[in-house]
């Protein structure tokens, strides 16, 4: 088993959970808006998400991609490109971060998990992570394929919902900090282009 692998999955999932996108926002939101549990609902529903990638790697997919050199080739092309235009995308935008709650949809802890969830299964920023990067973090060559998916797909949920409980919980503190701190919206920007560009690279360069 190789430990490496999964500190070095480790690390990468927490630079993306970090990285301000739809979803830690929408947690971020969501609790400053309604509450700290409703925060939670949210980052419940989005984590319950990862489940549906993580069986569909672990029950085909993931097969069918590494037992042909051109798809797998193909998904790792695509998904790179994918990556540098979100990156591009990110570069264009502007580095002010938006957090205000005064205009979000009040809605049930339910509502909110349902939501959540939707939100996460839709995402193809989620789905191309699952299809595209988890192949290139099997740790063991003893283990079932299966298993190692199901192994990564429990430690993306673990380490994204450490992260994203701690933006609902200290969702006011966040608040307060971004808004103290203009300039941190310039610091976030670069991070994320530098997170989804080093995925990118490491889709390019990584081997079958």
């Amino acid at each position: 088993m190789n430990y490496e692998t999964l500190y070095a999955f480790t690390l990468a999932t927490a630079a993306l959970a970090i990285s301000p996108g739809p979803d830690n926002i929408y947690v971020l939101t969501q609790s400053l808006a309604n509450g700290k549990k409703y925060g939670l609902a949210t980052t419940a529903g989005l984590l319950s998400g990862c489940l549906v990638h993580t069986t569909l790697l672990a029950f085909g997919v993931s097969v069918i991609i590494r037992e042909s050199d051109a798809l797998f080739l193909g998904i790792k092309i695509l998904g790179a490109i994918y990556l540098l235009y979100l990156a591009f995308m990110v570069y264009r935008s502007d580095t002010a971060l938006d957090v205000s709650s005064e205009k979000v949809v009040k809605k049930g802890l339910w509502q909110l998990f349902k939501q959540g969830f939707i939100m996460n299964v839709l995402n193809p920023k989620v789905t191309i992570f699952f299809l595209a990067f988890f192949p290139g973090f099997l740790f063991s060559d003893t283990l079932s394929t299966v298993l190692q998916f199901y192994v990564l797909g429990l430690l993306f949920m673990f380490v994204s919902g450490l992260i994203f409980c701690g933006i609902a919980i200290l969702s006011g503190t966040i608040s307060k900090f971004l808004v103290d701190n203009q300039n941190i919206g310039a610091v976030l920007k670069w991070l994320q282009v530098i997170v989804f560009v080093g995925i990118a690279v490491y889709l390019l360069l990584s081997g079958k």
